[in-house]
């Protein structure tokens, strides 16, 4: 299947199915020499793997990584690294039923129509489950940006449903299944929850990533601009609807005044761009959120067709994330590292790792991670 491959220099290229032996994927670009180990990787994908609360699937798997090649002696050499991590816990017979059938919402209809046939085994190629092999290779993104560049990149929860979340303390995130920088918020999301799932029915989230420390000239104008690649990236997670950089959808109802970053010789004194000008980095945080849509596997009746074009009713059964937002956290970040370390790679091959402004102008006074969203200048009402 074409489409499997992420990024220029630094690439990654994904294989595998929710219900086959395994999946994986293949990352090459990486420079040599930086220590790497199975631990370093397997972290992102605890925070990421089914099974870790009652509010999110009970499929239970391991997701252990293994690293089959690239690696020696406990450090990088340069060449592809391979990556693999075994399915334990599939249950292919949950699906009998909807071999025929079009789930509503899914991509069933969709692979139909392009290849004549599917896997309709948890979704086959378009199952979240692929999803586990991003965070691997963008857990070797985020450790390189980290020793390299100092590059910190996080991520939370900050709507479930119809519930915002205030901004308290990203050491919050870890403390919590719902990666929530509001620890107080957590009696209230799992009473939601735990209504949300005796109902059968399902919801969608909001989640914000902060990507710190980026330096300033990183992006390519005009084609391969560094937010559009983010957006482009984002896009690319199952379920993810709509991205926004920096203010966003908010812009629309801000004024030129407000919106334009306006500068002075100590910084940046807002952050609507979300850390991008012209498609190039400007030193700022990188500010981005993503709204992912309500689970579309859900136990209540629905209107569809099967593939001979009769009307049928699809409720479907197995174990499914009522919100799969509450643990797309670990996603998105990794996204997010793997553009950034693309970008990277691109602007040190291009122009070495001298910065092209002699005295470049730093971020904003409001810089400081726990404001993430409020330097945006257009925070939701209460996220102040």
């Amino acid at each position: 299947m074409s489409g499997s491959s992420l990024g220029k220099i630094f690439s990654v290229t994904s294989f595998g199915e929710s219900h086959g032996p395994a999946i994986g994927c293949v990352v090459d670009g990486c420079p040599p020499g930086m220590e790497l180990s199975e631990k370093d990787i397997q972290f992102d994908l605890d925070r990421r793997k089914p099974g870790t609360s009652r509010h999110v699937t009970q499929r239970r798997e391991t997701d252990l990584v293994e690293i089959m090649s690239g690696v020696f002696e406990g450090k990088t050499t340069g060449t592809p690294i391979a990556l693999l991590i075994k399915n334990v816990d599939q249950r292919s017979r949950d699906y009998g039923n909807i071999a025929e059938v079009f789930r509503p919402g899914h991509a069933d209809y969709t692979y139909y129509r392009k290849y004549g046939f599917r896997d309709y085994r948890g979704g086959g190629r378009q199952s979240a489950r692929e999803t586990a092999v991003r965070v691997a290779a963008g857990a070797i993104a985020k450790k390189w940006l980290r020793e390299k560049y100092n590059i910190i990149i996080r991520g939370r929860m900050s709507q479930l449903g119809s519930i915002k979340m205030a901004f308290r303390s990203w050491d919050d995130v870890s403390q919590n299944v719902f990666f929530s920088a509001d620890q107080s918020m957590v009696p209230e999301l799992e009473a939601f929850m735990d209504k949300l799932r005796k109902s059968g029915d399902s919801c969608g989230a909001k989640l914000n990533f902060v990507a710190e420390n980026v330096p300033p000239g990183w992006g390519e104008p005009v084609y391969e601009k560094l937010d559009a690649a983010i957006a482009s990236s984002m896009m690319g997670i199952n379920a993810v609807k709509a991205v926004e950089i920096g203010s966003g959808f908010s812009s629309i109802e801000q004024m030129g005044t407000q919106h334009s970053d306006e500068m002075s010789p100590d910084g940046f004194l807002s952050n609507n761009s979300g850390g991008i000008l012209g498609g190039i980095s400007t030193g700022q945080q990188i500010i981005v959120n993503i709204a992912i849509k309500p689970t579309s596997s859900i136990r209540l009746d629905r209107r569809s067709t099967n593939i001979r074009g009769e009307s049928v009713t699809v409720n479907t059964h197995g174990r499914h994330d009522p919100c799969v937002g509450i643990r797309a956290t670990p996603i998105g970040e990794a996204m997010l590292a793997l553009v950034l370390m693309d970008f990277a790679l691109i602007h040190r091959g291009i122009y070495g790792d001298v910065s092209l402004l002699t005295r470049p102008i730093p971020s904003s006074p409001e810089t400081e991670m726990t404001k993430s969203e409020i330097i945006v200048n257009n925070p939701e009402p209460n996220e102040a």
